[in-house]
């Protein structure tokens, strides 16, 4: 039996992978940040303007239990999504450092490895980090710097925008809901792929955009229109999952190589070529609206996901602190 829309709606809703994205919110009003603070909060990274452009700086903390199920592979990914997110915003990762709790370095070995392989892959360095190897268990966090000349962020979708996605379907799931595409991928070919991004930017061919996080598709472009202040529509028949992937797991899952695009329509075509063309599904799934709700469509029925206005989710723009 086909699944409503409404009941899909509420399963995203309340999934794990998106509630977390809650905690943002909190932790920017703890520390007294708001969509006007340096760096813009709410963005794939922070843009910090220089006589040359932009330098962006961005990292990640891994979830204890993701890095102790796969040490090797969260090390990696500690250096993929941290490269994404600059990427997402029109830049050129220039290095990485990483944090490393351990109760020694035999438990951390794996890790390392994964660190190591995956910046070597990129091309990108690893110039050093915090290591602490009398830690009561094994964790990972890692930061990136990089230089953006015509950034990309999450404050410039505007109604009447095409909303496109674009993800690697060349791969599989390796644990909870990541789909992984990159680890049997050659090494220029992951270099190539990112730096697609930033020459789209620089064409002038993107308006906004964000990387395709934990939280996935649905998850990602709430991020995305809370941040501009609109709405969206997705359109469920141009979601297209990789083979005997459901759709409900795939709008909340977390791809190694994904990216939502808010794209001026008569650039639309252009743009989703240039990732067909390096053998990315790309396509557009939706469009930009007015207001603050978005909503799921497939053929004539709807169904409100969520209303940012109604329900704020990461509170970019909060002018008040959100602990007051």
């Amino acid at each position: 039996m086909t699944q409503t829309l409404a009941d899909m709606a509420e399963a995203l809703r309340a999934h794990p992978a998106i509630r977390s994205k809650l905690g943002i919110a909190q932790a920017a009003g703890m520390l007294g940040l708001t969509a006007a603070a340096p760096g813009r909060p709410g963005d794939d990274a922070a843009m910090i303007e220089t006589a040359e452009g932009y330098d962006l700086l961005a990292g990640e903390g891994f979830i204890p239990a993701f890095v102790q199920a796969d040490p090797w592979f969260a090390g990696w990914s500690g250096v993929m999504v941290n490269l994404s997110d600059i990427a997402a915003m029109g830049g050129r990762a220039t290095a990485l450092i990483d944090q490393v709790w351990s109760p020694n370095a035999e438990v951390a070995a794996p890790l390392m490895k994964g660190l190591r392989d995956a910046a070597t892959a990129y091309g990108v360095p690893l110039v050093g980090g915090h290591t602490n190897f009398a830690a009561a268990e094994l964790n990972l966090a890692v930061s990136v710097l990089g230089k953006a000349r015509t950034p990309v962020t999450s404050f410039d979708a505007r109604p009447g925008d095409v909303l496109l996605a674009a993800i690697d379907h060349r791969g599989r799931y390796v644990n909870f809901d990541n789909f992984c595409a990159v680890l049997d991928a050659p090494h220029d070919r992951l270099r190539g792929d990112l730096a697609l991004l930033p020459s789209l930017a620089e064409a002038g061919l993107l308006r906004a955009g964000k990387d395709i996080s934990q939280g996935g598709i649905a998850g990602t472009a709430l991020m995305l229109c809370e941040s501009s202040g609109v709405g969206a529509v997705f359109d469920l028949n141009r979601i297209l999952p990789p083979a005997d992937v459901p759709l409900l797991r795939w709008l909340h899952s977390f791809p190694s190589f994904g990216f939502l695009l808010s794209v001026a329509p008569e650039h639309a075509a252009e743009v989703c070529l240039a990732f067909r063309g390096r053998g990315i599904w790309a396509d557009p799934i939706g469009s930009i609206t007015e207001g603050s709700d978005l909503r799921l469509q497939r053929d004539h029925e709807t169904a409100l996901f969520w209303d940012h206005a109604q329900t704020p989710y990461l509170s970019p723009s909060r002018k008040e602190r959100a602990d007051a």
